[in-house]
């Protein structure tokens, strides 16, 4: 469909792409991996024709159309949310009337057997393969599905749009890029303003996309679960893989390992062929071996390792004083602005240690809870209060507003550190990524994950036993969330953070409070563990629910759901929950019984059956591996 062709873009004497080949498919499902700064957004901007390569070329037959949602845009104002979405049918609208065009010019026609009349009818069909997928459904509809898939409540659909925040303008452009069905979709980063459960709506709706998809991202999950190629860019290169994120990762690490073996091999066998060369170059006996080897060495395809960039951050924090028992408490908190009341009646207890997580719709008040846990906002009713000696460490979402945009990389560190701390402040930066020249830069230039980077340094210059982090990881890339997340999960403190990243999450938090509605409600477990509750909850409400739904307010862009679908789907789960919680006990069971046995051949007595007891074990084994496999699955 679309072709990459030896595509080079040099900034100066500095090339961040040199000769970049690759295809896309009709149906291709590509993840576009690489650091920040690899050239991803650029690769997305040509490809869609916003810029233009210093060499080479992208081919696109004409009748190709792509959507391509970039990380910054600009938004419209003066329309509702819904008058909005529906202008992504104007082009639906047009087709049409050049439907009526060409029926029209048709019936005067009589050149039934000319190259003309075919290219009309041609166009004809075309246009109308376009309008039988716009007009799946009466356009509204499917905009009302598209915008409460991505977190629009119905009474949102009025409102204009100056009145949303950038991130919500971000899904009104998205709903639109979707409901134009491209042939290519070009999503720079999609899921930077989305909570989870828009996240996972979009999962579905790109795995089931009939057209081709390239995604920037750097949620793993969703690489994953969308995603069956992908294509890395490093160090100016791109490397193409037929396999989803996790896959890649292992493959990559597997060819890096087969071409250094090799390249070992061949390095020794050189070695060696060099110093039969030396030892016997001027021996008339072994002069025929000799030029033999010389020119096999000449003929010799040299093996050469891939260049990889392993700069990474190496984050930990300082160890944490201690605090009281009781980090956090509020009871029956009320807060809001003048102009709104956010969430009202919440209760929420952190503890020494914890780490928790504020989750749900952009908007319900997980930053606002932040901002009162750390003080910056008074509550409007209710009681709220830190506890003894806590230390908070606070690290906004918004580091463009918090950050100093005329100071230097090194001087926003500079201005707050004191003590020997000083003296480490370079140390601390390089470990950032920010070396040589870079701690010179302004942070006006900087990109939005170096100043993430540059927010999460500013922590590390105090030891604090409360870390507030909000949306920590937006705009980082893959392997330097992975570090982060590995530094949290080793900081002896306590840990409340914002982030719809579930994969971050996963194993990092331990309890969760979700804003819903204009209330707070505790999640005990991990992120798994909510979601999990959450789908059983929001089939039980499709349940009470299920009458009142109709096609136009149906939750899915896969169509309504019936009452006895929804009640069957609860049944099925409430199954599923009851044989994992079965498998949970058993393989517990199991593993208690093979350690006793374990014991006992470690030392056995007199009256012990070695065999019988080896056999014993055997089929313990078996039946472990059996059930372990099945819990496996269940949770796939």
């Amino acid at each position: 469909m679309i072709s990459i062709n030896n595509l080079t873009v040099n900034f100066g004497s500095f090339s961040l792409l040199d000769h970049i080949n690759f295809h896309i498919s009709e149906s291709d499902k590509i993840g576009l991996v690489g650091k920040n700064g690899a050239g991803k957004s650029t690769l997305m901007k040509i490809i869609c024709g916003e810029m233009n390569p210093t060499s080479g070329s992208v081919d696109k037959p004409q009748h190709v159309s792509i959507g391509y949602l970039p990380q910054i845009m600009e938004h419209h104002r003066g329309r509702t949310v819904m008058e909005e979405t529906l202008t992504a049918f104007d082009e639906s609208n047009e087709a049409e009337r050049a439907v009526e065009r060409i029926t029209a010019e048709l019936s005067r026609r009589t050149d039934y057997e000319s190259r003309e009349y075919s290219l009309l009818i041609e166009q004809l069909n075309e246009l109308n393969d376009r309008l039988a997928v716009w007009h799946s459904e009466p356009p509204k509809v499917q905009a009302e599905k598209t915008l409460r898939g991505l977190g629009f409540l119905p009474s949102e659909l009025g409102r204009l749009t100056e009145t949303f925040s950038q991130g919500w303008n971000m899904r009104i452009e998205l709903a639109k890029i979707l409901l134009k069905h491209p042939d290519l979709l070009l999503l720079d980063e999609p899921t930077n303003h989305l909570d989870i459960e828009s996240i996972e709506w979009l999962e579905g709706y790109l795995k089931d996309y009939t057209g081709a998809v390239m995604l920037v991202s750097h949620d793993r999950k969703f690489l994953d679960t969308v995603t069956r190629r992908t294509v890395e860019l490093m160090l100016s290169h791109a490397y193409d893989y037929k396999v989803p994120y996790t896959q890649y990762t292992e493959l990559r690490a597997e060819r890096i390992a087969q071409q250094t073996a090799a390249y070992e091999n061949q390095q020794r066998m050189i070695e060696k062929t060099e110093d039969f060369i030396r030892a016997f170059r001027y021996k008339p006996t072994k002069s025929n071996q000799v030029q033999s080897r010389i020119k096999a060495l000449e003929k010799l395809d040299r093996i050469e390792i891939d260049e990889t960039d392993n700069a990474t951050l190496t984050v930990k924090f300082p160890p944490a004083p201690r605090s009281g028992d009781i980090v956090y408490k509020c009871s029956d908190l009320t807060v809001g602005y003048p102009q709104k009341v956010v969430f009202e009646g919440a209760g929420i207890e952190i503890k020494r240690g914890e780490k928790v997580a504020f989750v749900g719709r952009n908007g319900e008040g997980k930053t606002t809870m932040m901002r009162v846990i750390v003080g910056e906002l008074e509550p409007i009713s209710g009681e709220s209060r830190l506890g003894h000696n806590v230390d908070f460490g606070y690290f906004a979402q918004n580091q463009e507003d918090v950050l100093d945009k005329r100071d230097t990389v090194f001087s926003t560190l500079d201005r707050i550190a004191v003590g020997d701390i000083r003296t480490k402040l370079r140390d601390i930066l390089a470990q950032f990524l920010f070396r040589g020249e870079d701690i010179d830069k302004r942070v006006s230039v900087l990109s939005g994950g170096e100043r993430a980077r540059l927010g999460m340094a500013k922590l590390m210059l105090q030891s604090h036993n409360l870390l507030a982090l909000d949306e920590p990881t937006n705009h980082m890339d893959i392997k330097s969330k992975d570090i982060l997340k590995q530094a949290l999960k080793a900081f002896d403190g306590t840990l409340v953070i914002v982030s719809h990243d579930r994969d971050f999450l996963d194993g990092l938090v331990d309890k969760l409070y979700e804003f819903r509605d204009g209330h707070v409600r505790e999640y005990l477990g991990g992120v798994s563990d909510f979601l999990a509750k959450r789908r059983i909850e929001s089939l039980q409400e499709l349940e009470r629910s299920a009458p009142a739904v109709t096609a136009e307010s149906a939750p899915s862009p896969a169509g309504r759901v019936s009452y006895s679908e929804a009640k069957e789907k609860s049944r099925e789960e409430r199954k599923r929950r009851n044989r994992i919680d079965f498998l949970e006990k058993e393989i517990a069971r199991l593993e208690h019984k093979m350690k006793q046995i374990e014991s006992v051949l470690e030392a056995p007595g007199e009256g012990d059956d070695i065999m019988e007891l080896t056999r014993e074990y055997l089929e313990c084994k078996r039946e472990l591996d059996a059930k372990t496999e099945e819990w496996g699955e269940f949770l796939d």
